[in-house]
């Protein structure tokens, strides 16, 4: 199993990141707190999660071991799969997904495109005590700089696309979007998307 990639940062976007490392590129699946933190790096480390299964083998990359065991705590509630888990993590930062579940906030987790009222209560439920027991893990909410208007609109598009989002709708819902608040950053739109659709 990969604990770890440390590497140089050679292609980024809100959805995956590409890692070389003696020679071999890893595309690593991130999440936009991730992106958030590493679009300006040149080399990075992000710890791994392997999902592997017969049709792919899929890497996971966390900013910390506090993230990715947040995320497994996801993936261990029934019905939540890797790319649901990625969903709620790019949602909301890591200590704002640790507070709805120790507080019981069933509507702030079911406003997440995919999670309905019963999933939000079985996470809670699921997780709760585990959650107030860990209580070490921390989110991280890095300042970014705002990127061009088309280029910002494009990135968010396409990461929509890539967390399954068909392509008339993502287009239209960022649309909407940037018509009312055009200076919004990439992390924050597709925040703001996920919660639309």
């Amino acid at each position: 199993m990969i604990d770890y990639i440390k590497g140089e940062l050679t292609e980024v976007n809100p959805a995956y990141a590409v890692i070389e490392t003696g020679g071999i590129g890893y595309d690593v699946q991130i999440t936009l707190t991730t992106y958030s933190a590493i679009q300006q790096k040149t080399s990075i480390k992000l710890y791994i999660y392997e999902s592997i299964r017969e049709d792919a083998h899929v890497l996971f990359g966390f900013l910390s071991q506090s993230e990715r065991q947040l995320f497994l705590l996801l993936i261990s509630v029934s019905g939540i799969g890797a790319n649901t888990a990625r969903m709620i993590m790019s949602s909301y930062s890591a200590q704002e997904i640790q507070d709805m579940i120790a507080s019981g906030n069933v509507s702030a987790l079911n406003a997440i495109k995919g999670i309905g009222s019963k999933t939000a209560q079985r996470i809670i439920v699921d997780l709760k005590d585990k959650i107030v027991k860990l209580n070490g893990l921390s989110g991280t909410s890095p300042v970014t700089q705002a990127a061009p208007d088309s280029q910002t609109k494009s990135e968010a598009v396409a990461a929509l696309v890539m967390l399954g989002f068909p392509a008339v709708l993502s287009q239209k819902t960022v649309d909407k979007i940037l018509k009312e608040q055009p200076d919004m950053r990439v992390e924050a739109l597709i925040k703001s998307a996920l919660k639309m659709m």
